[in-house]
Formats: structure tokens, sequence, C-alpha cells
């Protein structure tokens, strides 16, 4: 028997020799030669492969899996754990248990060393917390309006749910149906949280978060899954062929639809190409109807045009120093350099003509005025020229009229062919006759 059994049983025990280091030391295996000259296992051979092929006592592989070859054998040796120290000593010791409310006393084996704990088991010991109300509150608030719960059933039904903490299952068991009547656990269930959540509003605990039971869903739910599990072999055959059917009805259904969205596009894809052809065809009909405008129009090309926007471009912009860093007023007098030569020469002629100095003071009033001068008469030049234009092409349209409709002539009033006197043509320009001017 063991030592520690002994002394759980109180029991005496013989007198054991006093365990030393040596004795421990002499105790261990000695070595063996014959095991060191076991086979090794192969390298790249699994352990697993290796022990089912060969074991120390050189046996045969055993014909069915087992963790071990034999006692004492296998992928782990148990070692005894040997101390200097004697063993604790044990005690039957009496403990009750705090959930209980009968005062029982129990007893269970315990070490001497142990200090006295509470019972381990009685934190398990779950309470619900079951309402409880008066009778001015069953009267004001829990009382029904039709006969189907009294409060002998309502303080019986909270007497269940205390007893066996809301298993509506046993509950439904337990109930007196002799003094009582039958009720259901979806009777039950309802009834309960019913009361709980009016109890709860009344006093001000609503914030927390109340069952609402449907007795009516729970019994049709029930009914719904009797149903199901009372199917006969034949009944679950048949649903099974229906299932099948929807199946193919709704494959073929998903097939109609595509075929749908395909016809769809190829009508769509159609339309767009007739609506582009329309559209070319109405096009390439204007664009032969602007070609035949442009050609009608281009059989005489005309020099008005670009005059007009020569001298919508007339004038010159002078460049403006600010944040150029330091520079002399008289800058602001040069010219740009995008002026053309023509330009260049016809403004000093202009400044000739006019007897205007060519480097006034530069002032900044001097500056500004001698500038939007200077643009002037560049825009005067360009007027000049622009009219002489206009005017040969009157005189050469006249001529033009006269040859195709011999006999008529094209009354041209006087103030549109001959220029003001206080305007000058410029230098090259053509008078309405054709002669160049001296």
């Amino acid at each position: 028997m063991s030592a520690d059994i002994r002394d759980i049983m109180e029991l005496e025990r013989p007198p054991t020799p006093e365990v030393t280091k040596e004795a421990l030391l002499s105790s261990k295996k000695k070595h063996n030669p014959e095991r060191a000259k076991a086979m090794k296992r192969p390298e790249g051979m699994h352990r697993e492969v290796f022990a089912l092929l060969y074991n120390d006592n050189k046996d045969a592989p055993p014909l069915l899996p087992s963790d071990t070859g034999g006692i004492g054998t296998g992928y782990k040796q148990t070692k005894a754990r040997l101390g200097m120290k004697k063993v604790r000593k044990w005690h039957w010791a009496p403990f009750s248990n705090p959930a209980r409310t009968d005062n029982a006393v129990f007893h269970h084996w315990k070490r001497i060393s142990d200090e006295p704990k509470v019972y381990p088991f009685a934190q398990f010991n779950k309470q619900l917390s079951i309402p409880s109300y008066s009778i001015t509150e069953y009267n004001t608030h829990l009382r029904t309006n039709h006969a189907k719960w009294s409060k002998a059933q309502t303080d019986h039904l909270m007497d269940l749910a205390k007893r066996f903490d809301l298993r509506f299952v046993v509950m439904a068991d337990r109930w007196d149906k002799e003094t009582h009547g039958m009720k259901s656990v979806e009777d039950l269930k309802e009834r309960y949280y019913e009361v709980t959540s009016i109890l709860s509003k009344i006093k001000g605990t609503s914030d927390k978060k109340t069952y609402v039971f449907d007795a009516e869903h729970e019994r049709k739910r029930k009914e719904q899954l009797k149903k199901l599990f009372e199917r006969t072999a034949k009944q679950i055959e048949e649903e099974q062929m229906l299932l099948n059917e929807l199946k193919k009805i709704e494959a073929r259904k998903k097939e109609r639809e595509r075929k749908t969205q395909d016809l769809q596009k190829l009508i769509s894809q159609a339309d767009q190409q007739g609506e582009a052809q329309q559209n070319t065809s109405s096009s390439r009909k204007q664009d032969k109807k602007l070609n035949k405008k442009k050609q009608l129009s281009q059989q005489r090309p005309s020099k008005v045009d670009s005059v007009v926007s020569a001298v919508e471009s007339a004038g010159i912009k002078f460049t403006d120093l600010r944040g150029t860093g330091v520079s002399l007023r008289s800058q602001k007098m040069k010219l740009p350099a995008n002026v053309g030569q023509k330009k260049a020469k016809a403004l000093e002629q202009a400044i000739q003509e006019f007897k205007v100095d060519p480097t006034p003071p530069p002032t900044e009033e001097i500056c500004l005025a001698f500038n939007e001068l200077r643009s002037d008469m560049v825009l005067l030049c360009e007027l000049r020229t622009a009219l002489a234009t206009c005017n040969f092409e009157l005189e050469s349209l006249k001529h033009q009229y006269e040859a195709v409709c011999p006999g008529k002539t094209l009354n041209i009033p006087a103030s549109l062919v001959t220029p003001p006197e206080d305007v000058k043509p410029a230098e090259g320009a053509i008078d309405v006759v054709g002669s160049p001017h001296p």
C-alpha cells in the first residue's frame, strides 16, 4: 500500500530507510553495452516508420496499432520524482455550501496545510430575479379584462418561475391542472412576459430590455414543425420532385430573360446604326450644300474680309513695365517688337506729316498721350488702305455688272466712291479708276 494512502487512512507504516544522495545515484540505470550496439535509425527515415520496423527488444512489428510496444517501452518513459521531504497529511474535514439554504454539512478529504476557503462550486448557483407585485398593483395594472388569467393562476405561475428558474417546460409539467385548469407552455410564457413588462414600466426599470413573446406565432411554428416531422416517405419524395421542377422552371425563366436581353441589345444596335446612317446622310447633304455655297462665294476672291480683319487688329499695344525692376520712363514710348517694318515706316511718315516731335520729354502724361497718338496714327493708315481697297472692289463689281447686263448701269453714290477731302489715300494705294496716286 502506498505511503500517501496510509497517511490518509491514518494507518501505521513500516519505517522506511532514509533517502540519501548516494542511494539515488546508485539506483540509476547502468550502461548497457548491448543497447549501445542497437541499430540506429537511418538518415532520412521518419521516426514513426522506424518504430514500426524495429524496436529495442528486436520484436516483430505489432499487427494492430498501439501507443507502446510493451510495459516500460514507448516514446515516453515514466520517471519517478523522488524527494527528500515527507508527504503532506490529509484529514476528513466538514464543509458547507453557501448556495444551500438548509444549512447542510458535508465532509471531504482536505490537506491540513490548506487554508479554509468558500466552496468553489457555489459560484455557479445563479439565481434569477423574479419580479413581485402587491395586491394594489395587481388590481390596478395586472388584472386582465377577460377571465383567461386570475390572480390565483398568476400567483401560481410566479411561484413556479421562482422554483424552477423559468424552465417553462418543467413549469408546464408541474402546473396544477386540477385547481387552475389546463395551460400550455405558450400560455405560461405569454402571461409571464406580459407581467414582467408591465411591472418594469411601473417600477421605472424600463431601461432594461424586455422580451415580447408572440404566443400565436410560437403555436404556428410548432404546428408547422410537427407537420414537417410527420411527413411520410411518399410526401418527402413528392416535395423533392416539386423542388426539382421549380429549379427547372427558374432555369428556363432565366434563359428566356437572357434571350430577351440579347434580342433587345440587337434591336438597340440596329436602331443606333439606322440613326447613324441617317445622320451621316443628312450631314453629307448639308456638307454638299455648304460646299456649293462656298464655291459660289469663292468664284471671285474678295479682299474686303482681309482688310476688315487688318483694321480690327490695327493699333499698337505697348507693354507695361511694372515689376521688371529699375527702368527708364522713356522705355514706355519704345515701339514693341511685334510692330512690323511697314507699320513703323508708315508711323514715321504720319509723324512727319502731322509735324509731331518724334522724341518728346518722357513725362508720365506725355508718355500716355504720345503712345495713344501713335496707335491712332497706325489705325488711320489702316483705314486709308481699307477705304481704297473697298472703292476698288466696288468699281470692279460695277464693271462686272455692266458686262453681264449690257445696257444697264449701276448707280453708286458719289460719297461711296470719292473719299472725303480730309482723308488722303496712303502711299501706293489705287484709286477707283485703277491708276495709282502720285
